[in-house]
Order: C-alpha cells, then sequence, then structure tokens
C-alpha cells in the first residue's frame, strides 16, 4: 500500500487530500500488470503513451519501483525498428490488436525515461535505458518531413504517413528535447536530433499548414504549450484565444467543440500547461472544477456529457488519473515532474535562423 510520506507532494487543497491522493495512486497500481504493463484498465488496451503517461505519475507518488517495471516492459517489448505497436490487448504484448506504429507514442519513452532519471538519480537505469531511447527516436525521426513536421504514423504494412498532426508533433518535440537531455547526461552529443527539434520546433511555432486541420481539439490548441514549443507571450495568447471556446467553466475543457463532453485529461492537460505559462490560480482553477469526475474508488471517469448529466464513457483509466497527478505534482513543486513539464534542465536555443 502507498504510503503517506510518498504522497506528500500530491497534497492540493480542494483537488486532493493525502488519503485521496493514495487513494489515486493505488487505483493506477491495481490496474498495472505483474510484468509491468499498464492498461487503460484491466481488460482494455494498453497503448505506449498513456502507459509512460501512468508510470510518469507513478514516480512522482515515489513508486520507483512499479514505474521502473513499466519502462522494463517497454524494453523488453519493443520491436526491431525501434517503435511499439499502437494497442495491446491488456497489456499483452503477444495480443496487439492495432499494429499501426505512431510516432508520438514512440517517442514519448524519452519523456518518461528522463522523468524516471530525475526523480531517482539513477544512472544505471539511464544506462539500460539508453537503447530503447536511441532506437525509438531513430524511428520517429525517419519520418520527420522536409518542413519540420513529424509524419504521425506507419501503417502495419509499413508505409509512412507523411501527414503530421500539431498535437502529435509538440509531443514530440517534448521527447527530443528529453532525449538530448539524456544525450548530455551520458556525454553522447546527437547533433542530427538538435536539428531535428530546432526545425520541429519552428514548424510548430510557424507553419500551422504543414499540419493537419484539428483545430476542433482542445488537445491542438494547448499542446504547443504542453509540449514546450510556445513560452512566454506566445504561449499566453494561444492560450487565452483558445478559452472560451474550450473552457466550460466549473466544469473542465471540452474534448472537441461543439460536443457538450468536458474530459478529465484534456483538463488535467490544460492545467500543466497553464501551470508552465505561469497561470498557476487558473490552473488550479481547472483541477478543482475536474474532481466532479472523481469516482468513489480514486479514479477518474474519462467524460462527462454536461446537456445530458451523464458520465461518458463508462470507464475510468489510469492515464486520465496519472494526468490529474501530474498536474498536482508540477503544482506541488515536484521536482522531476517540474523540469520535465516546466522545461527547466532541457536544450534550449534549438530554434533554426531562417523560416
Amino acid at each position: 500500500m502507498t504510503s503517506p510520506e510518498r504522497t506528500e507532494k500530491l497534497v492540493l487543497p480542494g483537488v486532493l487530500t493525502a488519503a485521496q491522493a493514495r487513494s489515486t495512486v493505488e487505483g493506477i497500481l491495481a490496474g498495472q500488470r505483474a510484468d509491468g504493463a499498464i492498461p487503460w484498465f484491466r481488460g482494455h488496451h494498453l497503448d505506449p503513451w498513456d502507459h509512460v503517461e501512468a508510470a510518469m505519475a507513478l514516480d512522482a507518488a515515489g513508486e520507483h519501483d512499479r514505474a521502473e517495471a513499466a519502462y522494463r516492459w517497454l524494453a523488453t517489448h519493443q520491436l526491431p525498428d525501434g517503435s511499439w505497436y499502437a494497442a495491446y490487448a491488456d497489456g499483452d504484448a503477444t495480443a496487439p490488436t492495432d499494429r499501426t506504429r505512431e510516432t508520438n507514442f514512440c517517442a514519448y519513452a524519452a519523456v518518461g525515461v528522463w522523468h524516471h532519471y530525475l526523480a531517482t538519480g539513477d544512472d544505471t537505469f539511464v544506462d539500460r535505458m539508453w537503447p530503447t531511447v536511441v532506437a525509438a527516436v531513430e524511428f520517429v525521426l525517419r519520418l520527420q518531413q522536409p518542413g519540420g513536421q513529424i509524419g504521425w504514423k506507419r501503417d502495419a504494412d509499413g508505409t509512412a504517413c507523411t501527414e503530421a498532426l500539431l498535437t502529435g508533433s509538440s509531443s514530440v518535440y517534448q521527447a527530443l528535447r528529453c532525449a538530448l537531455a539524456l544525450a548530455e547526461r551520458r556525454e553522447e552529443p546527437q547533433p542530427d536530433w538538435e536539428l531535428a527539434a530546432g526545425w520541429l520546433g519552428h514548424a510548430i511555432r510557424r507553419h500551422p499548414e504543414r499540419f493537419l486541420d484539428k483545430s476542433r481539439y482542445s488537445m491542438d490548441w494547448y499542446y504547443p504549450v504542453l509540449g514546450g514549443a510556445l513560452r512566454g507571450p506566445a504561449a499566453k495568447e494561444r492560450i487565452e484565444e483558445g478559452w472560451d471556446r474550450f473552457v466550460v467553466p466549473g466544469l473542465g475543457v471540452r474534448c472537441v467543440t461543439p460536443n457538450p463532453w468536458v474530459t478529465g485529461g484534456e483538463s488535467a492537460e490544460l492545467a500543466l500547461a497553464l501551470w508552465a505559462t505561469g497561470e498557476s490560480d487558473h490552473a488550479l482553477d481547472i483541477l478543482r472544477w475536474m474532481q466532479h469526475l472523481r469516482a468513489d474508488d480514486g479514479m477518474y471517469w474519462t467524460g462527462y456529457v454536461f446537456e445530458d448529466e451523464a458520465i461518458w464513457p463508462d470507464e475510468r483509466t489510469t492515464w486520465t488519473a496519472a494526468a490529474l497527478l501530474l498536474a498536482v505534482a508540477a503544482l506541488g513543486g515536484d521536482d522531476a515532474t517540474v523540469q520535465v513539464f516546466g522545461g527547466d534542465g532541457l536544450p534550449h536555443g534549438l530554434e533554426p535562423d531562417c523560416c
């Protein structure tokens, strides 16, 4: 059982008490398989991105052994080309249910590995996971397009999809910076990664036409900020521009406009983005509003259809709980989470000089 001292940085007035934090962490732990895999919930599928997000929340809660088990699962089941499949039935590596390989899913391993290192200081872990990170980054960069954006997947037959998603590319940008931090830690410079990150960041900031139009989705609104490509006045301007379209006061954040559906994952991620821009008060508001999604077992419902006053879908996912815990950890000053999402210690100055 999670001990109180492990969740002391996960207490946030109006959001989580110590007992509630323990309950949420235990809910994620209960969803983890013995081999380290963390599916959305037992019986549902695992995807690599949400698996890493849940592992990061376990590290924020001091459950370092269980988080490391999640990263061992990734290292053990990485495909020869450096990728992972998009979905595995109940986290069973022998039972992939979606054989596409998504670039942002694969890149996110670097974020988790860097976060675990910051949480534990374990150089042996970094040495062990470094080949996994290198292979994943190289898989992703083979899909980078001439404009800097990242093609979002390889199909099951190996065909490269050259179309790019702003949300996915923004997540990849954060992952590349974390991979570069790992490279610096190991004293193994990766100039090609630096160039790739620079071009990708430039595309995100200056060339929206290079991405598929998914502007109805709130993730496309805040992810350039959450992933670190936008900071300062540009980040605040972007958040202000979309606020009235996506934020439902008292309830949280819409997943997609104009649908009357707020979701816990998007709400918690927006809170992280707000915190990263220095808007901690607004971040706290969002986290407090989304507590109507908290279930009796400490987990969080995926979403709420407010026109019908209906919880939907009927699921409580590890990744929704994880996003909430990471947002709380950032606001509470957890060092590893602050560095990963605040950008301290990550490479800067990657922007290309030309347009």
